[in-house]
């Protein structure tokens, strides 16, 4: 972990803590006004990782007001049966939102799965109806990853306006919508991929460069735009000689940490912010579906959570 005082780690708890102390607030009116907000989780199969991401979604759940519910499902259970649940949870007016934790068995497509999930309950912002608002400026139900490393450069106070930024790494939930993110703040976007010629050509004249390709140590100092802020996303296991194992970022933080003006550690980046982000979209989930009963019943809103 890096140390408390040094001022170049742009660290997530700070951020996230202030994401959930204003969830916290208006869950706790949305509650008063009968409209409980709960978020429930799908699990299927056992995977340890897995347990350890609903503990925390949990956790900080609980500390944001807002109601958790964890449903798992064994493994051998067909997509169609995992879709027909979802259906159930989706006509639900007690839940607000729906989770799919990953991985799920090779025989369930995720992005099916994904689909399944009404949009109006899809606080992963995930559905292709989420991804596709973005492009029309419609940002406050992004990917949570993506908006999450979003809020992180936020926090440097850096004017995004005209901003060089460069994003390494375009994957559907990650890349792509940190890019359309950024352009809906004014920044002016790069995005490199496995086809692009030189990363390093485009990474040294970004003013805020994000990482998330996977690749442990990817992005060298000699590749950093000195008083860059750095964006650390990526998620590496690495097995050292005694057999233990670390996680690191796709960053070569120990170096690049010489030169950037900022930069997010791995762990205890952009993990943090990316669960409080999560509980931010399921208040934004209750408003909307507040929204929409309200103008289907009339003044008479219809109550979320029932007794």
């Amino acid at each position: 972990m890096p140390p408390f005082d040094d001022t170049r780690y742009l660290k997530g708890g700070p951020v996230a803590a202030r994401i959930i102390a204003e969830v916290r607030a208006a869950a706790e009116q949305a509650t008063d006004e009968g409209f409980k907000p709960k978020l429930v989780s799908i699990t299927v199969g056992d995977v340890e990782a897995v347990d350890v991401y609903v503990r925390n979604q949990r956790a900080k759940a609980e500390l944001a007001g807002i109601d958790f519910e964890e449903r798992r499902f064994p493994a051998e259970l067909t997509a169609g049966e995992l879709e027909a649940a979802i259906q159930g949870m989706n006509a639900d007016p007690r839940v607000t939102g729906i989770i799919i934790q990953r991985p799920v068995p090779a025989h369930i497509p995720i992005k099916a799965i994904q689909a399944a999930v009404h949009p109006l309950k899809d606080v992963e912002g995930m559905h292709p109806a989420s991804i596709g608002n973005i492009v029309y400026n419609q940002l406050d139900l992004a990917p949570c990853t993506a908006a999450a490393s979003v809020e992180l450069l936020k926090a440097t106070g850096l004017d995004l306006k005209g901003l060089e930024v460069v994003v390494v790494g375009h994957s559907e939930i990650v890349g792509k919508p940190i890019a359309f993110l950024l352009m809906s703040e004014g920044a002016t976007v790069t995005v490199c991929h496995h086809m692009t010629r030189s990363v390093a050509a485009h990474a040294r004249r970004a003013d805020a460069l994000f990482v998330a390709v996977g690749k442990p140590r990817l992005i060298k100092a000699d590749m950093v735009k000195p008083g860059a802020a750095v964006i650390d996303i990526g998620i590496n296991a690495e097995t050292l000689a005694d057999g233990t194992t670390r996680i690191l970022g796709d960053v070569d933080t120990d170096s690049v940490k010489e030169v950037a003006s900022w930069i997010t550690p791995v762990p205890g980046g952009v993990g943090p912010v990316t669960v409080a982000i999560l509980l931010r979209n399921t208040m934004v989930a209750l408003n909307r579906q507040r929204a929409l009963y309200k103008s289907t019943f009339g003044a008479t809103e219809t109550r979320l959570a029932a007794e």
